[in-house]
């Protein structure tokens, strides 16, 4: 499976086409995000924070630009290691370890300059070197070409000791979004033997790590403003409901990503707080569009009249959600809310399956995991729906590693999940034009892709959401995926946690500014 790929269920990835093509700005509350957790009060300096966060021990990385399917290790590395960029809010990219980038007037070089005072945990300055380093290093990855599309290695290099450059292979007007995800910085030079001990520019230093777990330990002279935890401990977690438990039994402070059914449990308990992050998680099903049995797109739109969209939210994610209409990037301030919302009509379906001579007298095979939670049950509420149109699926469930190699990207219909919602530039880019080596659903379309080209590469705001209207009604017409509703995220944290970030995504293990009002 794409190095990258599992990582997206919880990072954020993408900076939305209303992003501004000039110098950045902080956010609208001079932070990355907002928070969620505690009332008001004057921040209180100290204490440790223990955070749950989902994993398995088998999985685990150290490397920061190595494969990441846990959450524990991101949460880990984001707290170590800066980005060049994190999610804001508005706009929704703000500066971390790059303060601010300006394009040039063809949209396919771009200069990021680096924060002043910015250090490694050892006292050593970052410089561009170690920012071109790190990059190319990223890029030479087996998932290099989806980390920073567009951008070959070569084309990453410094200008000084300041500022890093990067030049596009085409006009690229979205390019900061690919900054916000996985471009950890560490020293020039550093051995692969050596990286798991590489020192970071990050908000805390690592203390220790053993099995999956960690304590990571405040650092004092972080560029970035004042942290006010002396620690943070990150325990793993292989299920939902253990990390649940253990919140509930006062073993942790912090349930990170719990889901729909924790927070059921701990309704009610006045000494947990519940935090709600609508748009948070996709779970649409793909349909390949390339060849067999849903090449037909009326095949495509039979399905998704088939859905009981209100149901699936309120069964699957026990209300923990909304409605979705089939396009991805619903968090995105240039999503098409206007595109007329689909909703249930069978005789409809009925009446393109018949057009399309799709066989009823078949059973087509549904493959899903269990990888999230509601996945499986998305599947078999489907298979029930859709039954109802004429239409036979069986619902077969697969092992994590089973499913990554061999349905994912090849199966006829499978569920997939994608945790960063906030650009529909992301999904088009990632998942949709032809060439993408993430392209779930074998989507090959001249139409879309010449929208998707124009759209990134237009500089005027108001011409480019043009453009990316005329993208998403070409989806929402005849890609490959179902998208029934969202997912909100959801954390579980005790009375005495304040400061925890709203942002989806990425932006949600954004903890330096978290604190205990005890």
């Amino acid at each position: 499976m794409d190095l990258t790929r599992r990582q997206l269920l919880w990072a954020g990835g993408a900076l939305g086409a209303t992003a501004l093509l000039a110098g950045c700005a902080d956010s609208d509350d001079g932070r990355p995000g907002g928070s969620a957790t505690g009332g008001s009060g004057k921040p209180r300096k100290g204490g440790t924070l223990r955070v749950g966060a989902l994993g398995r021990a088998g999985a685990v990385t150290r490397d920061p630009h190595g494969t990441q399917a846990n959450e524990s290790d991101y949460l880990i590395l984001s707290l170590i290691y800066d980005t060049l960029t994190v999610p804001g809010r508005t706009p929704n990219t703000a500066p971390r370890l790059a303060a601010r980038w300006t394009p040039s007037a063809d949209l396919k070089t771009w200069r990021f300059t680096l924060a002043k005072g910015a250090t490694f945990h050892d006292g050593s300055p970052v410089t561009a070197k170690d920012v071109v380093f790190s990059l190319r290093r990223l890029r030479a990855t087996p998932a290099g070409a989806s980390r920073l599309p567009g951008i070959q290695a070569r084309n990453i290099t410094a200008e000084g000791t300041g500022t890093v450059v990067l030049v596009s292979d085409y006009a690229n007007a979205e390019l900061p979004q690919l900054t916000r995800l996985t471009t950890f910085v560490v020293p020039d030079g550093t051995a692969d033997k050596d990286m798991a001990e590489a020192p970071g520019t990050g908000p805390f230093t690592l203390d220790w790590f053993r099995g999956g777990n960690a304590r990571l330990v405040r650092n004092d002279r972080w560029y970035g403003g004042e942290v006010h935890l002396d620690a943070i401990e990150v325990k793993i977690f292989e299920s939902p409901q253990a990390m649940a438990s253990a919140l509930l039994a006062g073993q942790i402070d912090l349930a990170s990503n719990v889901g729909a059914v924790a927070a059921r449990t701990a309704k009610g308990r006045g000494d947990i707080q519940t935090v709600r992050r609508p748009n948070d998680m996709a779970m649409p099903l793909v349909l390949r569009t390339a060849d067999g049995p849903f090449a037909d797109p009326k095949v495509r739109e039979a399905l998704r009249l088939a859905v009981d969209r209100e149901a699936m939210v309120k069964q699957v994610l026990s209300g923990y959600g909304s409605v979705a209409n089939d396009v991805l990037g619903t968090g995105d301030p240039a999503y098409a809310k206007d595109l007329p919302q689909r909703t249930r009509d069978l005789a409809r379906a009925r009446k393109l399956l018949k057009e399309a001579g799709f066989d009823t007298s078949k059973t087509y095979e549904l493959r899903t995991t269990e990888d999230i939670s509601g996945l499986a049950e998305s599947a078999t509420l489907f298979a029930s729906q859709v039954r109802e149109a004429g239409v036979k699926i069986k619902v077969v469930k697969q092992e994590s590693a089973v499913f990554w190699d061999k349905t994912w990207l090849k199966a006829d219909l499978y569920t997939t999940y994608w945790g960063t919602n906030d650009s529909v530039v992301f999904f088009a880019s990632k998942t949709m034009v032809s060439d993408s080596a993430q392209n779930e659903a074998g989507f090959r379309d001249r139409a879309f892709d010449a929208a998707y080209r124009k759209a990134i590469g237009t500089a005027d705001a108001t011409e480019r959401a043009r453009l990316l209207k005329e993208l998403q009604r070409i989806e929402y017409e005849r890609s490959g995926y179902l998208l029934w509703g969202m997912a909100d995220g959801i954390d579980l944290a005790g009375s005495a946690v304040r400061g925890l970030p709203t942002l989806p995504g990425y932006g949600r293990v954004q903890l330096e500014q978290a604190w205990l009002a005890r």
